[in-house]
């Protein structure tokens, strides 16, 4: 059993972070929850109770590096943040190149007729799946 994986895709913003999870094989990343970034303790509330629910075993936080493959400022806001977050609940992190996956998660809704303007959640939460699926995909050896 020790194929099996539990991992939670967190894309940090400055006001939310979208949350996703993946089934037990490691297949397939879902957006899960969005959680308002009202405080460190907050945040801490609502991501235990997932960690406990599902086991998670690792945290995928997705690192914004700007478009010339540097850390800025934005990106080491999110480490900071990840680094208290991981230390908090116990759990490893890795990081993930995220660069354009709101774009992306953008792009999925209006394919879906939904507006990304009035469902901000709901892109962090795409985001955030996103980022789980390319660690998934890398740990599985695919593109």
């Amino acid at each position: 059993m020790s194929d099996r994986i539990s991992a939670l895709g967190l894309d940090i913003g400055r006001k939310r972070i979208g949350v996703a999870g993946c089934d037990g094989l490691g297949l397939i990343a879902t957006g899960l929850l969005t959680i308002e970034c009202k405080s460190l303790e907050w945040v801490l509330e609502e991501l235990r109770y997932l960690v406990r629910e599902r086991e998670v075993q690792i945290l995928v936080v997705g690192l914004p590096y700007s478009m010339n493959g540097t850390l800025g400022f934005q990106a080491r806001q999110v480490q900071k943040w990840a680094k208290n977050i991981a230390n908090a609940l116990d759990l490893p992190v890795e990081y993930v190149d995220e660069r354009l996956t709101s774009f992306q998660a953008k792009e999925l809704l209006k394919a879906e007729n939904i507006s990304p303007s009035r469902n901000k959640a709901l892109v962090d939460r795409k985001a955030a799946a996103l980022i789980l699926q390319q660690w998934l995909d890398l740990r599985r050896g695919g593109v």
